[in-house]
């Protein structure tokens, strides 16, 4: 460093590092040359030569960390599913395996969580094809390299470009080689295809961030992401798309069959309840403002529909569902028609020991019964799978949790209201329904709080 008393030429703005220093003071061993100044020159004017140094030593440090930067590897998994690869079968399951063997399955880009000093911008992004390395039970490994310069700053997102013809579920996405540590992406969503849509997928890092607090590089991603989530409420939605946009239910009856089956219209002004995801289908012919139906299933953003087991599982629970509704109707039909179940046992009974089935008239049911239920033994039983609360408790129809738990999952929250004063009092006329005063107490509520307050601690119309 030049020491203070020297004045420096003001048509020299930089000094060029030399690999021996050129400039030298009161350090021996250095090289130096003599510097003459003029008559106006505000040094003693005694000193006809001074020598100025430094320490190469350190422009060598200061170097190294500008050029030495970081090589960094991803490892993308990718979780396999048995629609997608059912799915995958077929012309475009050849072209994505060529592209899996050529090593173009996935562009990742690193994006910066910095604004480039120089012009105010983003930067550059670092880009990098992740080829397919190893398979992992339902996974599969993907692998990028990338050289990250020094000054590239923190890692705050990754873009993603699904170079398949069919869409991904990527799992996680692990950069590992910075000084301070691998950095975690957790994607757990589907990639579209580039095909479908150009648009690349982004992914933010783990590390979480306050609206007011979030890096500069990073702004501009998250509210086009906000954007795309948002949408513009133009266009039909398409299956891969991610958009949460919401409307209302016009779309339960079917006027363009027959104008009888014209239903009204919830999530409206009249019926402010439920709502529905906006799909954007053209509306009917016979009512403007219902929409078409169509043979396709409903648009839900991709990332809301049911993945293959639960959707299994979820086929699975309605069948029963359904058939564990049909046993009364089922006894009748098939045993006796003027049958009934003179107690609850026999009720029971239809799960644990089945129902008879006569020896005639019951060839089809045999024939369709063993896909749908569990067992038809040699006797000629049908038997039913039992529901697993019933296992649990036999009577837990008849608790007021299950009555809760019901009333919560089901479809039709009118029923629970909020209580706004205390103790409860019925407004229907007493000459009609009796007393006003409700049968529910506060010796009834404070043990299912619990104990961890009073009925009179609560605020009312707050937490009751």
């Amino acid at each position: 460093m030049l020491k203070p008393q020297i004045c420096q030429s003001p048509s020299i703005k930089t000094l060029l590092p030399l690999h021996k220093a050129f400039l030298n003071g009161s350090a021996s061993g250095h090289s130096s040359f003599p510097i003459k100044y003029s008559k106006s020159s505000s040094i003693n004017k005694t000193r006809k030569n001074v020598k100025v140094g430094y320490f190469s030593n350190n422009i060598r440090a200061v170097f190294n960390a500008v050029e030495k930067g970081a090589s960094v590897k991803a490892i993308v998994t990718v979780k396999q599913t048995v629609t997608g690869s059912l799915a995958n079968l077929g012309i475009s399951r050849g072209l994505d395996d060529i592209q899996d063997l050529l090593g173009r399955t996935l562009l990742l880009e690193l994006v910066s969580a910095e604004l480039d000093p120089k012009t105010g911008f983003e930067k550059e992004t670092i880009k990098g094809y992740a080829h397919q390395v190893r398979k992992e039970g339902e996974e599969v490994k993907y692998e990028a390299k990338f050289e990250v310069p020094a000054d590239f700053g923190e890692v705050g997102a990754v873009l993603v470009e699904n170079e398949h013809h069919k869409e991904i579920f990527v799992q996680e996405i692990v950069l590992d080689g910075f000084k301070y540590g691998p950095v975690y992406v957790q994607c757990a969503s589907w990639v579209h295809s580039k095909h479908d849509n150009p648009q690349k997928r982004v992914f933010f890092t783990n590390k979480s961030y306050l609206p007011s607090e979030t890096p500069s590089g990073l702004k501009k991603l998250r509210r086009e992401e906000l954007e795309v989530l948002r949408g513009n409420g133009q266009g039909e939605r398409k299956s891969f798309e991610r958009i949460y946009d919401y409307d209302v239910y016009n779309d339960l009856g079917d006027p363009d069959t027959d104008l009888s089956k014209k239903r009204p219209i919830l999530g409206g002004k009249n019926f402010p309840y439920p709502r529905r995801c906006r799909t954007g289908r053209p509306p009917s012919n016979a009512d403007p403002v219902s929409e078409r139906k169509t043979a396709i299933i409903p648009y839900v953003p991709r990332d809301e529909v049911f993945s293959d087991t639960k959707l299994l599982t979820f086929s699975t629970n309605y069948l029963y569902s359904l058939l564990h509704g049909m046993i009364p109707s089922l006894e009748s039909a098939i045993v006796d028609a003027d049958l009934g179940f003179p107690n609850l046992t026999a009720i029971d009974e239809l799960f644990n020991e089945g129902i008879n089935l006569p020896l005639q008239g019951n060839g089809v049911l045999k024939s369709i019964m063993p896909r749908l239920i569990k067992t038809i033994s040699d006797d000629n039983v049908l038997r039913f799978e039992t529901p697993p609360t019933l296992n649990k408790d036999k009577l837990f129809w008849y608790r007021d949790e299950e009555f809760a738990r019901q009333t919560l999952a089901g479809c039709n929250p009118y029923g629970i209201r909020l209580v706004t004063e205390w103790p409860l009092k019925s407004k229907l006329d007493p000459k009609i329904y009796g007393p006003a005063e409700s049968g529910i107490t506060k010796e009834l509520i404070e043990p299912e709080i619990k104990g961890y307050m009073t009925v009179d601690e609560v605020q009312v119309g707050d937490l009751i």
